[in-house]
């Protein structure tokens, strides 16, 4: 197993925090977080979606992130 994440599963984590063009489903805010810390994106949106299930202010904090984080190759 290379990486420690699975078979043929290379995670990477970079520097910065950008939204992708290539992996976004909505507004790309899910797949840079899971760029960011080398995670699968579909694993950060099951994780925000299941954040919602809990009292706070998700979505708040995605409009922020949308808002801030600049898109790739910028």
């Amino acid at each position: 197993m290379r990486g420690g994440f699975g078979r043929g599963h290379s995670c990477v984590m970079t520097s910065t925090l950008t939204r992708p063009q290539h992996k976004k489903v909505i507004a790309g805010v899910c797949a840079g977080l899971a760029d960011r810390f080398g995670m699968k994106p579909n694993t950060m949106r099951l994780i925000f979606v299941l954040s919602c299930l809990l009292p706070g202010p998700q979505f708040v904090v995605y409009l922020v992130l949308w808002v801030m984080m600049p898109k790739a190759g910028y």
